[in-house]
């Protein structure tokens, strides 16, 4: 009787390790899939993050010119407010002189 039980008792433990050993390549490939999926979005993200960041140096860049810009206006801006350039704008466009200065005309 010890026997039967023995035998009964091995084929269950057969079937229940080839049922473990099924489980176990289904885990794995199921694992193995996610892994190379995972990977695969990592990559797109990174190539991603990559662009953005050349996206962000470019933009950071027009804003310093934007801003030069901007600078060089208020000076100009400033220039042309002062009685500096009031006077080279007079004796340019309109020819007048101060009250003691000469005024030398090239003949032609």
């Amino acid at each position: 009787m010890k026997k039967r039980r023995n035998a009964g008792k091995k084929k269950r433990t057969k079937a229940h390790s080839r049922q473990n050993k099924a489980a176990m390549l289904c885990i794995t490939f199921v694992v193995s899939v996610l892994l190379v999926v995972l990977l695969f979005e990592g990559h797109s993200l990174k190539l991603k993050i990559d662009a953005n960041d050349r996206k962000t140096a470019q933009l950071e860049q027009k804003i310093a010119e934007e801003n030069q810009r901007t600078k060089d206006i208020n000076d100009l801006q400033s220039y042309m407010q002062s009685d500096e350039y009031l006077e080279k704008a007079a004796k340019e466009k309109l020819g007048l002189i101060k009250d003691n200065e000469i005024l030398f005309k090239e003949s032609q």
